[in-house]
């Protein structure tokens, strides 16, 4: 009987100090951390203490939407099935994602955004606070220059062309 109460304070403190088995552990890293408008970052992370063949990423930051949106969609809001995902590896937990940020629809401007990974298909108001991983990323402007691509002689001709033959045919309608 005097063996009971030290046996319950050391099982209870095992219950306290070693975690839950099964307990979702999930990380992200993104490289570089500071990048051009244009540049691709990776992200990469591990996920373990559950099964997945996915993580689910997205990103907030200034003028997006506060649930967060889909990287390569800026004016698509996180949820309802609309995700981006990246591919985890079975048997290490791995994963990784290469955001390119030339191709993406939105306008992502200069500034500070944070990509959050989640285990499960949540927008940033709804997910398990455990279950997630933020990375911080500053976005500078573009360094590469804009191109632009002269119009051909003939494209000046052609637009007067057409502009005659549409106000030619006005003119003559607006006669009879």
């Amino acid at each position: 009987m005097r063996w009971c109460i030290p046996v319950v304070i050391a099982a209870a403190l095992l219950v306290c100090l070693v975690p839950a088995a099964g307990a979702t552990a999930i990380s992200i890293n993104a490289s570089p951390d500071v990048a051009h408008i244009g540049d691709t970052v990776m992200l990469r992370g591990n996920i373990s203490g559950i099964n997945t063949i996915a993580v689910y990423l997205f990103v907030v930051g200034q003028d997006l939407d506060p649930r967060g949106v889909t990287l390569d969609n800026l004016n698509i809001p996180t949820g309802r099935g609309l995700f981006t995902t990246a591919p985890v590896n079975m048997n290490t937990g791995d994963w990784k994602y290469e955001w390119d940020t030339s191709v993406i629809l939105g306008n992502l401007k200069p500034g500070n955004y944070t990509v959050y990974v989640v285990s499960a298909p949540m927008d940033r108001m709804r997910f398990v606070r455990e279950e997630h991983a933020t990375a911080d990323i500053s976005f500078l402007p573009s360094d590469k220059p804009v191109t632009e691509i002269p119009l051909s002689p003939m494209t000046s001709l052609a637009a007067l062309v057409i502009a005659g033959i549409f106000g030619c045919s006005f003119v003559h309608r607006r006669a009879r």
